[in-house]
């Protein structure tokens, strides 16, 4: 009796056991088939994966696209008076072929232009003085359709350089600023603008060159080192940003080249302008210390030595005043030796015209130390 009991008690047992591990498979099929038929994907995943595809370009655009503005420019033109002795009126056959009278006096008229900027602080637009140049009636669009009238509150035309004031309140979408000084050749360069007002077209390449001298292009009106880029820059562009790939402003689109080499184009660096616009919002202009001479930069090809020569003096300048001749050869200025001619121009800049500077030149055989106080560029025009 006992051992049947024992024997029972064991089946019941090994039923239990047998029970309980059907019980645990079945559990895990019908977890494993609800793990299946659930989608694979996760909503904090799509996300990630969505801004991890975003191409940089776009990144760096929507960082600072919204400050980019539009700026349509209105200018009074009063045409050119033809002179009764003009052959256009001798001609007996013009006003037969033409069918019309020409009139002695055209009335004025309303020139039309466009350009782009970006706004850099509460209010503030910067562009290009070129872009409002003469501009009697400034209108600044946002990229939210929203338009502003502007008052310029001042404009450098040596280095193509415009601050304008926005009549509205904010907020306004601000332009982050970068550092031109760490850019480099090879480095993405993202251009944004309103070309042929097609606004917020962006186009991209590359930084081609650092501190390229304008006076390479046939400039020499401007007083500035550029940065070259391939990215595309078309007329409307002018005063828009030049982007790194950050979505940082390291520049703003000032040239292009047309005709031969077309396909290079040209920002002022940031810094510089950054530097300009405080000089414009503080006094409505820009001090340029200069000492009144022309230079040009000269290569022996024998020896591969670069040096700069003096091709012209401005009459009763500081440096016609301190002696230094056309053809003198300029070796130093301050404690920078000369390589070239935008050496000159920097150090004369950074000097400032309260006080006055050491500059060493060669002439002929001599070498000459002479003192030297710049002046601002408005004097030199007086003289």
């Amino acid at each position: 009796m006992f051992l049947s009991d024992l024997i029972q008690i064991k089946s019941k047992k090994s039923a239990v056991k047998i029970l309980l591990f059907f019980s645990f498979l079945t559990h895990v099929l019908i977890n494993k088939s609800n793990i299946i038929s659930q989608p694979l994907t996760n909503q904090n995943l799509d996300k990630e994966s969505k801004i991890s595809s975003i191409s940089f370009i776009t990144k760096a655009v929507k960082r600072t696209g919204a400050s980019v503005v539009t700026i349509d420019s209105q200018k009074f033109v009063k045409n050119k008076q033809f002179s009764r002795n003009s052959r256009i009126f001798l001609d007996p056959y013009f006003e037969r072929f033409f069918g019309l009278e020409i009139p002695s006096d055209n009335p004025p008229r309303i020139e039309q232009s466009q350009g782009s900027g970006f706004i850099f602080e509460d209010g503030l637009v910067m562009t290009n003085a070129h872009v409002v140049n003469g501009s009697q009636n400034l209108v600044v669009g946002l990229s939210n359709g929203a338009k502003y009238k502007g008052k310029l509150i001042g404009q450098d035309v040596l280095t193509d350089l415009a601050v304008i004031k926005l009549e509205g309140e904010g907020p306004w979408p601000k332009a982050i600023l970068g550092d031109s000084s760490k850019i480099e050749v090879g480095d993405w360069a993202i251009a944004v603008g309103n070309p042929f007002g097609l606004e917020n077209t962006v186009t991209l390449g590359i930084i081609s060159n650092l501190k390229r001298n304008v006076s390479q292009l046939g400039i020499y009106d401007k007083k500035f080192e550029l940065i070259q880029t391939d990215a595309a820059i078309n007329p409307g562009n002018s005063g828009g940003p030049l982007l790194n790939s950050e979505g940082e402003v390291i520049g703003i689109n000032t040239l292009i080249r047309s005709g031969p080499g077309a396909g290079l184009s040209f920002a002022i660096p940031i810094n510089k302008a950054k530097n300009i616009a405080s000089q414009l919002i503080k006094n409505g202009r820009v001090i340029h210390p200069m000492i009144g001479i022309n230079l040009t930069d000269e290569t022996y090809f024998e020896s591969n030595q670069s040096i700069v020569k003096v091709g012209y003096v401005v009459p009763n300048s500081p440096a016609d005043k301190s002696g230094i001749l056309i053809n003198d050869i300029i070796l130093k200025v301050g404690k920078k030796d000369i390589n070239n001619s935008s050496d000159v121009v920097n150090e004369i800049s950074k000097n400032g015209i309260n006080k006055s500077i050491n500059i060493i030149l060669k002439r002929k055989n001599n070498i000459i130390k002479l003192k030297v106080k710049p002046t601002d560029i408005k004097n030199l025009s007086r003289k």
